[in-house]
Order: C-alpha cells, then sequence, then structure tokens
C-alpha cells in the first residue's frame, strides 16, 4: 500500500533527523574498545593498555618477517673468536633494517608487474539469471514466468590513453629502481654500523687491558714503597702516595670495564643479537700497515655521486615523479577502448535462448571535474621539482659527508703516529724513571708522574689505531664504496712506511 504524501514526508524528515543525530555522536572518538578505555582521560595522563594489547609476538608472528634472529652455523663453532667478517656475515643475516628494505623492493617489483599488466586486455567471465516475471506478457505468445541463465565472456582493451599506462609503467619502474637502491644503502649502514660497533669494542678491550696493566705497575709500586719505607729509605708520605695512584689505576680500570660492557652490547645489537647472548670476538693486536688514500678529496666526492645508492634512489625517485607528470596529464585527455562480449541464453522458453555477441568503440572525453584533473596535473609537477630539489640537497650532503670524513681520516692517521711516538717516549721515561726510583736516586713523584703519561700514552694508541679503522669505514660508507670485505675500489700509496703499532 502506498503511503500519502503527507506521511512520506513525515517518514523522511524523521530519517533525516536521525541521521543527523547519528553523525553528531560521530564526531568524537570511541570511548572503549573492548571493554578498555580507546585513549587516556586526559593529555598529561597515561593510557592504560589492554591485558593483551602489549603482549610478545607468537612464533607464528615473529615468522612472518624473518626466522629468530641468531649465529649461523657455520659461525656457531667459533662464537668465542668471532673475526671482523664473522660479524658482519651475523649482522647482515639478523638485521630487520636489511628484511625491511628487501621486502619493499619485492613489493616494488610487484607493484613494477601490475603496472605493465595495463598493456594487456582484460577478460572477464560472467553469468547472470534466475526467476522473472513479465507483468504484461501475452500468454498465447510468451509464458509470464520464465528462468534465463545468461554466461558470457567479456574482453576490454584501452587502445589509445595519451601515455597513462607507459607513465605508470615508468613511474613503477624507477620506482622498483629506488626502492632497490634504498635496499643496497641499507645494507651499507648496517655494515658501516656494526663495523664501528666491532672497532669500538675492540678500542674499549684495548683500554681495559692498558688499564689493567697500570693497576699492575701501581700494584708493584706499593710493594717497592712498603720495601722502601721498611728500610727507611722512604718515608710514610711515598707509600700513602703510591696507594693513591693505584686506587686511581683501579678506578680507571673499573670505568674501562663498564665502558667495554656498553660496547659489547652496541656490537650484540648490530649483529641483531640479545645483549647477554655468549660471544666474543677474536682480539687483533696486529700491526698494519697505515696506508694513505692515494685519492683526492674530489675523486672521493665524484665516486659518491657516481656510486652511492642513496643519491641513485633519489634520482630514480624524481624520474618517478616526472613519470606521475605524464599520468595526471593524460587523465585531462580523451581515451579510446574497445570492448567485446559473447554470450549464450539459456531459458526455459527456446524463443528466449540463443548466442549473444557485441562489438564496441568507446571514447571516453573529460569534459568538466571542476579543474581537478588540471590541479593534479600542478600537484603532479611541484612534487616532481621537489623530488628533484631533494636530490640536490641529497648530493650537497653526500659532498660534505665525503670532505669530513676524508679529512677525519687523515686527522685519525695523524693520530696514530703521533700516539706512537707518544708511547715510545712515554715507555722509556717511565723505565728511566722506575730505574731512578730502584737505585734510591729517584722519588715517588717522578715515578708516579712518567707512569701516569704511560698509561695516557697507551689507551691514546689503542683508541687512535682503532679510530682509523673506524674513519676509513666512514669514509667508505660516504663515498659509496663499503662492501663487507672494505672499502672498494679505494686506492692507496704503496711507499707508506708507517703501522699502526700493537
Amino acid at each position: 500500500m502506498r503511503l500519502p504524501a503527507t506521511q512520506r514526508s513525515r517518514r523522511f524528515v524523521a530519517a533525516f533527523t536521525v541521521g543527523l543525530a547519528m553523525h553528531g555522536c560521530a564526531s568524537a572518538p570511541p570511548s572503549s574498545v573492548k571493554g578498555v578505555p580507546s585513549t587516556s582521560s586526559a593529555p598529561g595522563k597515561v593510557w592504560t593498555p589492554a591485558p593483551r594489547s602489549a603482549a610478545p609476538l607468537s612464533p607464528a608472528e615473529r615468522a612472518m618477517g624473518a626466522p629468530v634472529t641468531g649465529i649461523p652455523a657455520d659461525v656457531a663453532s667459533r662464537t668465542q673468536t668471532l673475526s671482523l667478517t664473522d660479524v658482519v656475515d651475523v649482522a647482515l643475516g639478523n638485521s630487520p633494517a636489511t628484511r625491511l628494505s628487501w621486502a619493499q623492493a619485492r613489493a616494488a617489483a610487484a607493484a613494477y608487474g601490475s603496472a605493465n599488466g595495463r598493456f594487456y586486455p582484460t577478460i572477464t567471465g560472467d553469468v547472470t539469471g534466475g526467476p522473472s516475471k513479465a507483468i504484461s506478457a501475452n500468454p498465447a505468445r510468451l509464458p509470464a514466468d520464465r528462468i534465463t541463465a545468461v554466461p558470457s565472456i567479456t574482453l576490454q582493451y584501452l587502445l589509445f590513453d595519451f601515455g597513462a599506462r607507459s607513465g605508470t609503467s615508468r613511474a613503477a619502474r624507477e620506482a622498483l629502481y629506488a626502492a632497490d637502491f634504498s635496499h643496497n644503502a641499507a645494507v651499507q649502514t648496517v655494515l658501516l654500523q656494526t663495523q664501528q660497533a666491532y672497532f669500538s669494542y675492540q678500542a674499549a678491550r684495548g683500554v681495559l687491558d692498558a688499564s689493567r696493566a697500570t693497576v699492575a705497575t701501581a700494584t708493584q709500586n706499593v710493594a717497592a714503597a712498603d720495601r722502601r719505607h721498611e728500610v727507611g729509605l722512604a718515608t710514610i708520605a711515598d707509600v700513602l702516595q703510591a696507594r693513591t695512584a693505584l686506587a686511581q689505576a683501579e678506578l680507571v680500570a673499573q670505568s674501562a670495564d663498564g665502558t667495554l660492557r656498553a660496547t659489547r652490547a652496541n656490537l650484540a645489537l648490530a649483529m641483531g643479537l640479545d645483549a647477554n647472548r655468549p660471544f666474543e670476538v677474536a682480539t687483533d693486536t696486529s700491526a698494519f700497515p697505515l696506508r694513505e688514500l692515494a685519492e683526492s678529496v674530489d675523486t672521493l666526492i665524484a665516486h659518491a655521486e657516481r656510486d652511492r645508492p642513496d643519491l641513485a634512489a633519489t634520482r630514480a625517485q624524481v624520474r618517478q615523479s616526472e613519470a606521475q607528470i605524464a599520468v595526471a596529464r593524460s587523465a585531462t585527455l580523451p581515451a579510446l577502448t574497445m570492448g567485446s562480449t559473447a554470450g549464450r541464453n539459456f531459458a526455459n522458453v527456446s524463443t528466449l535462448e540463443g548466442q549473444t555477441y557485441a562489438l564496441t568503440l568507446g571514447l571516453s572525453i573529460p569534459i568538466f571535474s571542476g579543474n581537478a584533473r588540471q590541479y593534479d596535473v600542478v600537484v603532479a609537477r611541484e612534487n616532481a621539482a621537489a623530488a628533484a630539489a631533494r636530490a640536490e640537497q641529497a648530493r650537497l650532503t653526500s659532498a660534505a659527508q665525503v670532505y669530513t670524513s676524508y679529512y677525519a681520516l687523515r686527522t685519525a692517521a695523524q693520530r696514530v703516529t703521533t700516539s706512537a711516538a707518544l708511547l715510545g717516549t712515554a715507555t722509556q721515561s717511565e723505565e728511566v724513571a722506575r730505574g731512578r726510583y730502584a737505585e734510591g736516586v729517584g722519588n715517588i713523584l717522578d715515578l708516579l708522574l712518567a707512569q701516569n703519561a704511560l698509561a695516557d700514552a697507551r689507551a691514546q694508541a689503542v683508541t687512535a689505531r682503532w679510530t682509523w679503522f673506524a674513519s676509513l669505514a666512514q669514509l667508505a660508507r660516504d663515498a659509496g664504496a663499503l662492501t663487507p670485505g672494505g672499502p672498494a675500489g679505494f686506492r692507496f700509496s704503496t711507499d707508506s712506511t708507517r703501522v699502526i703499532p700493537r
């Protein structure tokens, strides 16, 4: 039964009012989620989470991203004597950063395949039908109750679109290149972080060993001062000064031990391992030739502009943005399509059965969109300009990084030479002071000053050694030449005779 117009108007007004009320209620966020407050009650208060909202990931959930991190089987047999190569292998295998960038690159590859699929026709199959009733059917000719089924196959193909498909394909290709270069940059970042953590740990361990040697020497000084005091060759002041020096040496050693544990935690983090995972790296105190770079800073800056993967990624993003301009512009132009449909009608009435065919050509002409399509072109063009500016900023930043790293490496090399000379003179000075004190012609203050200078020289020599290695790794990364085996493509001078001492 059809309602009168007045009642229909009242129902429309009531429905409209209810809709407005519901819209007003939805203007604020929901107050709870499964019985737990959705947010904190005030800006200055913390949110109380649901019991399982912060639960650790299950093994199945963790396996979605990658297997549980650990040490490969071929490295597990030497976990107490890991080399730099072993540390890098473990880090690259466990790093979430490389898994993330790899997954993003694979997704970009799939997106490129999807974009290329637009060059092919689409084929779909449909089946329609069901019971129907013809109200005005002529019973003498066709029954009113009918049952039909119409299976069909439809082909659609875009003949011409003024560059939308090709632009989409180019944009997807450049996005894939950008993702691949970003993955390479992520690998280099992991390499740098791991190598620097390894060098910092080796330096901290060397400083601790030097501190312990100083403690041992200070202990001997206390014993010597006690003996001299017992025979009347030294005063109690000598004994107290020796004991003070021992306490200071022990404090330095304790601080060095704390620093060592912190650098070990950083190394475990770089390797993708828990900080309490048992492992140890092999001690490396061998002499190493202090090679000087034969490359100029200008050559290395050009090397970085050519080979740095993050810069290549920004250039690919510029080309991706340029392709998007063509895609946006094509939306303002006509598109020509072709379609074809073939099917067959099945019915309980023989006169309704038969095959159907259709071939269509379509021309779509954008007439008016409130200038939305034209603004889309402006958006794409400005995004391309922004991408070009980011690429230029990245290029300038890389040049500054190479310049800084280049001279940091030179400074590190100079510090190695200077610290080696300092260690040599400090060792001789300590030996002379210790000999004079043993012979009774020297005093305790001269001996303690010489030993303090020796302790500082030992620490400086160890730190300078590993700082040089870390600086070389930083320069290699900034120039885009860092590999698991070290810098690639760097030329070093062959006439250098300096060595990094033990």
